[in-house]
């Protein structure tokens, strides 16, 4: 298994929509991310801030994501949720939301 976290930003104006589709997450996208090894999922808000942490369960991430990528009903969701976001400037080129590296962990 391996944690990951990352951030991105949520218009000011959005963050009631966001929070209000989250709260609701459409059965396929669930399922997606359950059969692309994604285990543990949780976002949290921090005034404009969202933190997301997942832990992967599966033996090649790059191809789960890209499975997910894929998935229609997850470009669905992402059409919808995507324009409420506000990707961090210091994120990889390529990359939606901001990794984090992790400086500590404890069991």
């Amino acid at each position: 298994m391996q944690r990951y976290a990352q951030l991105i930003g949520v218009k000011p104006e959005q963050i009631e929509a966001y929070e209000r589709i989250h709260a609701g997450v459409w059965p396929e996208v669930l399922q997606t991310i359950h059969d692309c090894n994604i285990r543990n999922y949780s976002i949290f808000r921090h005034g404009q801030l969202l933190f997301a942490y997942f832990e992967y369960v599966g033996e090649d991430y790059a191809a789960d994501m890209r499975r997910m990528a894929a998935d229609a009903k997850t470009q669905e969701w992402w059409a919808h949720t995507d324009p409420m976001q506000e990707p961090l400037p210091e994120r990889p080129v390529g990359a939606w939301w901001t990794p984090l590296k992790e400086v500590f962990h404890t069991d």
